[in-house]
């Protein structure tokens, strides 16, 4: 499973550098200055989580059977749904993704807390 983890959040980490560039080199001046906003904050989240994934990798091999593979689970979903959904409302120009974006936050919560139960039954 560590390596499932260290694999995803490698792979998500190569999406938003690229993305990122996309965003910086391709929308600049084809979105409005607040929609390539949004898009750079779907960016930004999914790199914070992709290093997450990888921290999730290393505390399973730590703690074998704890609660750190639900994180990664969490952080998986919750680049797909948050950043996912911000990336979509960019570039569709469909707002009411916005509704779901804070299901995706709760879902990064929620894998954070994991890893601190992890932490905390270690």
């Amino acid at each position: 499973m560590s390596r499932l983890f260290f694999g995803l959040g490698a792979g998500f980490a190569f999406l938003s550098v690229m993305l990122g560039a996309f965003g910086a080199h391709a929308l600049r001046g084809k979105l409005e200055p607040r929609m390539l906003e949004v898009f750079e904050t779907g960016v930004r989240y999914q790199m914070y989580h992709a290093f997450a994934l990888i921290i999730t990798a290393w505390a399973i091999s730590q703690w074998p059977g704890s609660w750190a593979s639900f994180a990664g689970w969490f952080f998986v979903a919750g680049i797909v749904v948050f950043s996912g959904s911000l990336y979509t409302m960019t570039l569709t120009g469909m707002r009411g993704l916005g509704a779901i974006t804070p299901l995706g936050g709760l879902m990064f919560l929620a894998g954070w807390l994991c890893l601190v139960w992890t932490v905390v039954k270690a």
